[in-house]
């Protein structure tokens, strides 16, 4: 299984940029030593006691954010929870990306989310399974999502390409806006406008995959497992879009997200240092 995206230096990181929080202005707020601030954002921990100081301030749950710095909590495994569900992770420059096909197995009709850095895989599993994807939705436009754009239409045939409506994307129809609905095959699709980590980004919700109900969650960098993409475009909207429109999904709705592992809102109330503690248990 994929490890966390996130270390809790990263998860300190992005809570300090979207609080507009310095050093000097976390330190005086916490009552932390600023060189003691410093060597926790380097990586070194003395004491978990300091760690506690900096969440009320930074709006994170502590007992979340320590057991990410001791490693003591990763999502249960679920690749294996779908036959009609694949997951493709492929590099880019340090880290890997997420892309994903979903298919009907009644009428083989297939829909992809994001296209990762090579869709070599996603390609095989198309012919393996003799799919016909008919639409690629995106969740936004950062480079490592959308790389095998043209490349996948191109060798698939495919002839739906959509994402957010405020951010397009060139041979890309950019018209999702919040509430729509698609269907392919037998799945039934709701967009979701889950912008902040950028302008217009979208969360799928997808329903008809599982027998059981099940829903299945495309949310991009909107959120990751332990943590949530960066707010580059507003910390608050991204942090406000997760908690109200991811977040009170369904308990068992299955998260996928841009980078790291497969997880569930569940898991995600009780272990995300973001939003642990901010939903009855």
């Amino acid at each position: 299984m994929l490890p966390l995206e996130d270390t809790y230096i990263d998860i300190l990181r992005k809570a300090m940029r979207g609080g507009g929080y310095t050093e000097e202005t976390l330190a005086a707020a916490s009552g932390l030593d600023a060189v003691h601030l410093r060597e926790l954002r380097a990586g070194t921990l003395r004491d978990e006691q300091s760690l506690r100081r900096l969440c009320p301030v930074l709006n994170l749950d502590a007992a979340a954010l320590l057991d990410i710095s001791r490693q003591h909590w990763t999502p249960l495994p679920r690749q294996g929870f779908c036959d009609s569900f694949a997951m493709y992770t492929t590099p880019y420059k340090d880290f890997f990306v997420n892309a994903y096909l979903l298919w009907d197995p009644a009428t083989r009709k297939a829909a992809a989310f994001d296209t990762g850095t090579d869709c070599d895989g996603m390609l095989a599993d198309i012919a393996k399974h003799g799919l016909e994807l008919e639409s690629l939705f995106l969740t936004h436009s950062h480079t490592d999502h959308i790389m095998e754009i043209d490349r996948l239409m191109h060798k698939t045939g495919c002839r739906r390409a959509l994402i957010g409506a405020r951010e397009p994307v060139e041979g890309v129809e950019a018209s999702v806006r919040e509430g729509d609905r698609f269907s392919v095959g037998g799945l039934r699709i709701r967009a979701l406008d889950t912008f902040g980590h950028t302008v217009g980004g979208v969360t799928y919700v997808v329903e008809g995959l599982k027998a059981d109900g099940t829903l299945v969650a495309l949310v991009g960098d909107s959120l990751f497992s332990g943590s949530m993409g960066g707010g580059l475009v507003s910390h608050q909207d991204a942090l406000r879009n997760n908690l109200e429109k991811i977040m009170t999904l369904p308990d068992t709705t299955i998260l996928c997200s841009g980078h790291g592992p497969l997880t569930s809102v569940a898991e995600e109330k009780r272990h995300n240092p973001f939003f642990a503690g901010k939903f009855p248990v």
